[in-house]
C-alpha cells in the first residue's frame, strides 16, 4: 500500500501518517512451528502464572497453609519471569530459562541464604524489565494509561515473588543492587534491539546511560542521609513520613511518581512515533524496580505499602499524563508536511521484539 498522497491542492506529496509503518527491526522465526502447540505453551505460562503469584501470594494473608508453598511459588514466578523476558527480547531459551530454574531449585532445595537472597533479587531484576519491555505503543492517553496498568500487574507480580522468598538482605543495599542491574538489563535490551541509535548516537545514548547512574548515586545518597545525615535533617523526615503514615496511611515515593512511572507514559506514547521512544523507558524500570522490592524487608507492613502504591500510581499518572501533554503534542500544520511516518508498528504483546 502506498503511503504517499496529493494534497487538495494538487501540487506536494507527503507520507500518509494514517498507515503505521512496517516493523524495521529484524525478528527470529517462531520457536514452534505449530500454532497449536504455541498455543498450549502461551497457556502453560500464564497458568503457571497464576499459580505462581497465588502460592507465593499466601506469604501476605494470614491463611492457613504449608510454609513450604511461599518460596515455591516464588521459584515459579522466576521462571515464568526468565521465560517472559527472554521470549519478548528473542533470546536463547534454553540458556537463561535453565539457569534461572536451577537457581530456582537450588534456593528452594537449600535454602542456603546466599542463594535465597540471589533468586529474590533476580526475580525483581526480570520482573522489573518484563514489566516495561511487556508494553505496547500507545497512541493515545487512554492507551498509555492501559499500558501502565499492564505493567502495575507484572511488577506487582514481581513484589510478590521477592515477599514471599523472604530473603536475609540489607533492604537499601538490596534496593541498589536491583536498581542498578535493572537498568543495565534494560539498557542491553533496548540496545540489542536498535531502538533510536540512528537518531540518538553513541554519545547521546552514553549521556542517557551517564543520567540513569546518576539516579543510583542520587538514590544511594538518599540513604546515606536516612543512615548517617545530621539529626535534625533525619528528624525532620522521620517526622513528615510518621504524620503522612498516620494520616493517610501510606507514602508516596518519589521515584516511582516523578521518574519511573512517567516515563512509562510517556516512552509507550513516544514508540508509536519513534523508535526513540525505548529510551524513555529505559527511565521506566525505576518505577517497577522500587515496586518490586517493596516487600523485601520482612518488618514491611503489606498495608502500608498497598497504600503507598496506590498514591504513588495516582500521582505518577498525573505527572506522566502532563508529561505526555507537554513532550508528545500532535506536530503543527508547518510540521505536519515534514516527510517522516507519525505512527509505526510492533509485533503482538506475546511476540519476541527481535
Amino acid at each position: 500500500m502506498s503511503r504517499t498522497h496529493a494534497t487538495s491542492s494538487g501540487g506536494r506529496r507527503r507520507l500518509d501518517a494514517s498507515v503505521p509503518v512496517d516493523y524495521d527491526v529484524p525478528v527470529r522465526q517462531p520457536r514452534l512451528e505449530s500454532p497449536t502447540a504455541t498455543r498450549y505453551a502461551f497457556a502453560a505460562t500464564i497458568v503457571a502464572w497464576v499459580v505462581g503469584v497465588l502460592a507465593a501470594g499466601s506469604s501476605l494473608v494470614a491463611v492457613a497453609h504449608p510454609q513450604w508453598i511461599e518460596r515455591v511459588g516464588a521459584a515459579l514466578l522466576l521462571v515464568v519471569f526468565s521465560i517472559g523476558l527472554t521470549h519478548r527480547g528473542g533470546g536463547h531459551m534454553r540458556i537463561w530459562t535453565v539457569a534461572s530454574s536451577v537457581l530456582a531449585v537450588a534456593a528452594v532445595a537449600t535454602g542456603v541464604n546466599l542463594l535465597v537472597a540471589s533468586a529474590a533479587a533476580v526475580s525483581a531484576i526480570l520482573a522489573s524489565v518484563w514489566a516495561v519491555v511487556a508494553t505496547r505503543p500507545a497512541r493515545t492517553a487512554v492507551g498509555a494509561v492501559k499500558e501502565f496498568a499492564i505493567a502495575l500487574v507484572v511488577a506487582l507480580s514481581g513484589t510478590v515473588a521477592v515477599a514471599a522468598w523472604n530473603a536475609p538482605v540489607a533492604y537499601q543495599r538490596f534496593n541498589l543492587v536491583v536498581l542498578a542491574a535493572s537498568l543495565t538489563v534494560a539498557i542491553a535490551f533496548v540496545w540489542n534491539l536498535g531502538a533510536g541509535l540512528h537518531g540518538l548516537g553513541k554519545q547521546n545514548l552514553a549521556i542517557i546511560s551517564g543520567v540513569a547512574m546518576v539516579l543510583v548515586v542520587l538514590l544511594a545518597y538518599s540513604s546515606v542521609v536516612r543512615t548517617h545525615g545530621s539529626e535534625s535533617l533525619v528528624e525532620g523526615i522521620s517526622n513528615a513520613v510518621t504524620w503522612m503514615r498516620e494520616t493517610v496511611g501510606g507514602v508516596p515515593r518519589p521515584v516511582e511518581v516523578f521518574i519511573g512511572f512517567p516515563a512509562l507514559i510517556v516512552g509507550v506514547s513516544l514508540r508509536s512515533k519513534r523508535r526513540d521512544g525505548w529510551w524513555v523507558l529505559v527511565f521506566a524500570v525505576l518505577g517497577t524496580g522500587v515496586l518490586t522490592t517493596s516487600l523485601v524487608s520482612p518488618g514491611a507492613y503489606p498495608s502500608y505499602i498497598a497504600l503507598s502504591t496506590a498514591y504513588s500510581v495516582v500521582l505518577g499518572v498525573l505527572v506522566g499524563l502532563v508529561a505526555r501533554f507537554l513532550l508528545v503534542r500532535e506536530r503543527g500544520s508547518r510540521s505536519s508536511r515534514v516527510l517522516m511516518p507519525t505512527l509505526r508498528s510492533e509485533p503482538g504483546r506475546i511476540a519476541p521484539l527481535k
